[in-house]
């Protein structure tokens, strides 16, 4: 049986993060072993788990998520590094090129990119690992972001689902404590109340939000959506 590839997610916000841990659960290959919020949390676990993978944020409280490179990179931890970030300032984008970074995603963060991204990661870690030598092939399939999943992975989601939409309504539940209704979700989103209801039940099938049922004082009880 292929071994998983174990996974260290670094990232302050905890909701974010727990959504990056059930984006992982539904790509077969990948397990998620670790979650830090913070960069000295980080190095712990790094030296205890000795993760295949990391998931980075840049931006922390204290300090930014380069200092991990640098630690990585000084220890000489055996360890790829994938950047989920808003930072898109050239000398952040130059150090993770420099750095050996393998790949950088840029938040807002859709389902399907998270999904690709992973799937070429370990599409290019199975070319390493098969055998001694490489042909022309394989060389341009590690240096590219070709993937042959590409093509499986856009049609991945349903008809009447699309992917800027759904991240839109996953990022906005990430804000939500309080969950919220489906009218209450169109009213924000500026769609109708039964295409948020599609979002939100298609989110729920893919088991990133769960409903509850609240009852009020009075009428039917409501449904409201939360992120998992």
């Amino acid at each position: 049986m292929e071994k998983n590839i174990e996974v260290l997610i670094v990232e302050d916000d905890t909701r974010i993060a727990k959504i990056h841990e059930k984006f992982l659960e539904q790509i077969e290959g990948f397990k998620t072993i670790g979650m830090s919020h913070t960069i000295e949390e980080a190095k712990i676990w790094l030296d205890t788990l000795k993760p295949d993978l990391i998931l980075l944020d840049i931006y922390f409280p204290d300090k930014l998520g380069t200092e991990l490179i640098d630690y990585i990179k000084q220890s000489s931890i055996e360890t790829d590094i994938i950047l989920i970030t808003a930072a898109a300032e050239v000398e952040i984008v130059k150090k993770a090129y420099s750095s050996g970074v393998v790949d950088f995603l840029l938040k807002p963060l859709t389902l399907q990119r998270f999904i690709d991204c992973m799937q070429k990661y370990k599409e290019k870690k199975a070319i390493l690992s098969a055998s001694e030598r490489l042909d022309s092939n394989e060389i341009q399939r590690l240096w590219n972001n070709f993937s042959v999943n590409d093509e499986q992975s856009r049609e991945s989601n349903p008809k009447g689902i699309d992917a800027i939409t759904k991240n839109k309504v996953i990022n906005f539940l990430t804000t939500c404590n309080d969950g919220i209704t489906a009218e209450g979700l169109g009213k924000e989103l500026g769609i109708s109340r039964t295409t948020a209801r599609r979002y939100l039940e298609h989110l729920m099938e893919e088991k990133i939000i769960y409903v509850e049922h609240i009852y009020g004082t009075v009428g039917r009880p409501e449904r409201r959506y939360f992120i998992n």
